[in-house]
């Protein structure tokens, strides 16, 4: 008999009922979001997701919807707090309580903090993933700081499950806020390899010859991302580089003031700045990759320009020490307002030995960080969760 049973093949593990939420829709937690729903659909799980129509993307709408969830629910909800919130909490909870949902994965502050809040009842595991805490951001002061890292405190030591950090960096961040390490796991975000299919478009839409020196800047055109620091630096080096471009992808709140930099910089010619490509689209097209942020999480770009096998220059930014070595396939610049060092890395990237030694260290790293690692280290945290949810219930909670 024993010897029977044990031939017998192992059942299959049941599929997961799971409820991805995200509030906002761009950047790299829109793609994320996406991602994950996709990459758990694909693999048999049955995923309901919840977005907020207020700062929806159409491109991202468009996408969720394509993928043939078993739903995707509009909720409004707003990234500041507000009344609102209290519309939004009550019809998360009326799909809690319809869904039969094994794990409730928040995504981003607002969504996170909605999701996690409950009252008593039959638990849910709550698994929140930040996507950069909103204490990470160096502009903000003091009082800010202790609001928001108290906030983000409450909620990890009462109401989480886990935390997913997408970097050390934020692990190292989230245990500086004193949040209980026993519920932290880092899971880097994951990407597949970018194309190379639109390179040579990009570059002829700007009038940019094949043999050009491209740096490149893909992103929110925002504070946090910093591309007016680029744009400064990019006038210094322009002299010392001369058969040089900067591309800049992206929209947002400080395009009229970018455009008016780069008309006023007299190097207008080679200065460029659309959002008519994708990141993964545009990335091919350069040969080094800028990133002066101010702060982030783990940034989608940065991973896609290592997939891409390209040398990235970076502020030490989160995330920045898990794909750079700094001085192998690329540099680490302190975090400062000051260009004159990101001007001088920059020409020093364009030297031609320098960056023929930067890509092939780059084109050698370039397989660290795929979609599929993301996705398996994923789904294990989420079955280990269920796991314990059906052997032991955690009190309180609720949906």
């Amino acid at each position: 008999m024993e010897n029977a049973a044990a031939g017998r093949p192992k059942p299959l593990p049941l599929p997961l009922r799971l409820l991805q939420v995200l509030e906002p829709s761009g950047g790299g937690s829109g793609r994320h979001f996406l991602d994950l729903c996709r990459g758990m659909h694909a693999r048999g799980h049955h995923v309901q997701a919840v977005y907020s129509p207020v700062r929806a993307e159409d491109g991202f709408v468009r996408e969720l919807k394509a993928m043939g969830l078993p739903a995707a629910h509009a909720v409004d909800m707003k990234r500041a707090p507000g009344p609102s919130d209290i519309g939004a909490f009550r019809e998360l909870r009326r799909i809690l309580r319809h869904g039969s949902f094994d794990i409730v994965h928040g995504h981003s502050s607002k969504a996170g903090a909605l999701t996690r809040l409950r009252f008593p009842g039959p638990h849910v595991p709550r698994v929140y993933t930040p996507h950069a805490f909103r204490t990470m951001d160096p502009t903000l002061g003091r009082g800010g700081r202790m609001m928001y890292g108290a906030i983000e405190w409450g909620l990890a030591r009462f109401f989480t499950d886990r935390l997913i950090c997408v970097s050390e960096d934020e692990r190292h961040h989230a245990l500086s806020l004193h949040m209980p390490q026993n519920r932290i796991s880092v899971i880097v975000n994951g990407v597949e390899a970018p194309s190379c299919d639109m390179a040579a478009t990009l570059r002829a839409s700007f009038g940019i010859a094949p043999d050009a020196f491209v740096f490149g800047f893909i992103g929110r055109l925002s504070a946090q991302k910093a591309p007016e620091r680029l744009i400064a630096a990019f006038r210094s080096a322009a002299a010392s580089v001369k058969n040089s471009h900067l591309v800049i992808i992206g929209a947002g709140e400080m395009e009229s003031s970018l455009r008016k930099s780069m008309a006023e910089s007299g190097l207008q010619n080679r200065m460029h700045l659309t959002s008519a490509f994708t990141g993964p689209q545009a990335v091919s097209a350069f040969n080094v990759l800028v990133m002066p942020s101010r702060y982030e999480a783990m940034s989608y770009v940065m991973l896609e320009g290592a997939a891409a096998g390209k040398p990235i220059i970076a502020t030490d930014i989160g995330g920045a020490r898990t794909v750079i070595d700094d001085g192998v396939n690329g540099f680490i610049l302190p975090n400062s307002d000051d260009t004159s060092l990101l001007a001088k890395t920059m020409v020093r990237s364009a030297e031609t030995e320098t960056f023929k030694t930067m890509s092939a260290a780059a084109e050698r790293l370039k397989d660290r960080f795929t979609l599929g690692v993301m996705l398996d280290q994923t789904e294990v945290l989420y079955r280990a969760l269920a796991s314990k949810r059906r052997a032991q219930p955690i009190l309180p909670a609720a949906k």
